[in-house]
């Protein structure tokens, strides 16, 4: 392995964490009740809860991912969500799913990696 390795979290933190708050605030944008709806349709029980968790975890999560902080639990939940999406909405439907494939690989790899060791996560585990 050589000396840049470790640095390999970084972009990937960027990107990943990127791409899901920008769809988070998309989400929030369009309101709750709309969110809401679209999953009911989908046939989720519970629809208004499930709403405002995968806000909370395609905002609150991807920042805290591009932050570097419990990036590991961060990018599980983001697998997850990229998970059902695929399965749930995509496949379903027939439609392509390249980019849900991508942000499922970048949440698992990030899930593997860590923060690395340019992250908020870091600092905060030396001070406590």
């Amino acid at each position: 392995m050589n000396t840049w390795a470790s640095y390999a979290a970084v972009p990937l933190r960027l990107a990943v964490g990127g791409v899901f708050l920008r769809h988070g605030i998309m989400k929030f944008q369009a309101g709750l009740p709309s969110l809401t709806q679209f999953l009911h349709g989908l046939g989720f029980p519970f629809a208004n809860a499930w709403a405002v968790l995968l806000i909370a975890v395609e905002t609150v999560g991807a920042v805290c991912v591009i932050f570097g902080v419990l990036t590991r639990a961060w990018a599980a939940c983001l697998a997850v969500v990229m998970i059902v999406a695929i399965l749930r909405v995509k496949v379903p439907d027939g439609l392509d799913f390249e980019l849900e494939s991508m942000l499922l690989a970048g949440a698992l790899s990030l899930v593997a990696l860590g923060d690395g060791p340019l992250a908020l996560g870091v600092k905060l585990k030396k001070v406590g």
